[in-house]
């Protein structure tokens, strides 16, 4: 059976790299003949350029993260074959609509963002996390990776080893919009930062490492976010405003990380960095944290680029240096062309097997001359 509806979900589109996946992701499925809804908080913001056409939005009337219960009552009158969790922030809403719809809830297939082995936790955050991801095979049907060691990770704490897939992002598609302004790099060498401006990510790191660099080295950090007045702050503080540009959030950076000299990513957790391979693809090196099993599979050579440990400015500062005048690497393919037909595979999987399982119960059911009542807990 073909999950000919598959229902996504997110918040806002405010730039971030799980809701920029699903809308690529969206795009290759309604390419494929399939009907796409995506319920969302606010459909404004950044990505909103970036709506496929043919995208049915299901408004919620605003970002709040409880306002995505509204969902399941979406779904009872609506019946999608297939509902897809587009990222670790969103699982909570996953389990859910399990609770909630019982029985009756389509397959659910969750796709995993961030590390589950989190740089920001400390001890009893950690043990809180792993607990919660040992419940996710009770609500998800299956989950998806976007590396093998990311896979075997999540695959081991979950508890969901034969219910693990990897399947890589798509790769981005090269935007080209006459009417948009370029984005003009600074003068001299530059480091380059992609991403929102949120804690995560750890943009106060890069600007701590600026001193430590020579004094032509500009810091461009493209995104925007919460701690946008922190930075810019920060940067004021320790003499470096001129040094320290934040332009905002940027569609296609494609061109500026062909333009800078080295990539940076200081976060202290991530999933799969997509601006890692962004930036290999187009030649630039980058310099990460080891944010990530992934990090390593994707610096997969000491000519890509350099993995450093957080927290230490001076290691992270020669890092950067060293790549400021180093030889470019070849440009490497970013992987996931056929990612939303791999995706379509596994939703049709699911789809014959959950609507075969439904109907054998109705059967049964029936035969028994009663009506089933609908379940109120997890699947397990």
């Amino acid at each position: 059976m073909a999950a000919t509806h598959i229902l996504t979900y997110a918040q806002d589109l405010a730039g971030g790299g799980v809701e920029r996946a699903q809308l690529r992701l969206a795009r290759g499925w309604l390419a494929a003949g399939r009907r796409v809804t995506l319920a969302i908080g606010d459909a404004s913001g950044p990505l909103a350029s970036e709506i496929p056409p043919g995208l049915e939005i299901v408004p919620l009337g605003n970002r709040g993260y409880l306002t995505q219960a509204r969902i399941a009552d979406w779904v009872r009158k609506h019946d999608p074959d297939v509902i897809f969790c587009g990222g670790s922030h969103y699982t909570l809403v996953a389990a859910w609509l399990r609770w909630r719809l019982g029985a009756d809830c389509p397959p659910i297939v969750g796709k995993l963002s961030n590390a589950v082995t989190r740089g920001d936790h400390g001890r009893v955050a950690d043990a809180a996390h792993r607990l919660w991801l040992a419940q996710h095979g009770r609500f998800l049907d299956h989950l998806v990776a976007m590396t093998p060691a990311t896979a075997a990770q999540a695959a081991r704490l979950t508890g969901m080893q034969r219910r693990t897939s990897v399947i890589p992002n798509p790769p981005a598609p090269r935007i080209v919009d006459p009417t948009a302004p370029a984005i003009p790099l600074p003068p001299g060498r530059v480091v380059l930062g992609v991403g929102r401006l949120v804690p995560q990510k750890r943009w106060d790191r890069l600007i701590a490492a600026l001193p430590l660099m020579p004094d032509d080295v500009q810091v461009v950090i493209l995104g925007e976010g919460e701690l946008r007045g922190a930075l810019e702050r920060q940067a004021r503080e320790a003499g470096l405003a001129n040094r320290v540009h934040l332009p905002g959030h940027v569609a296609d950076p494609i061109a500026a990380m062909a333009a800078a000299r080295v990539l940076a990513l200081p976060s202290d957790y991530e999933g799969v960095p997509g601006v890692l391979r962004e930036s290999l693809s187009v030649g630039t090196p980058v310099v990460s944290t080891a944010c990530s099993p992934s990090v390593r599979e994707i610096v997969s050579s000491p000519t890509f680029g350099t993995v450093v440990a957080a927290d230490d400015p001076t290691v992270f500062a020669a890092a950067l240096t060293r790549w400021l005048d180093a030889p470019r690497p070849d440009p490497v393919a970013q992987p996931g062309s056929d990612s939303a037909d791999r995706y379509l595979m596994l939703f049709d999987r699911l789809a014959g097997e959950v609507r075969a399982s439904q109907k054998a119960r109705r059967g049964a059911y029936a035969g028994a001359g009663t009506l089933p009542v609908p379940a109120t807990q997890p699947l397990s």
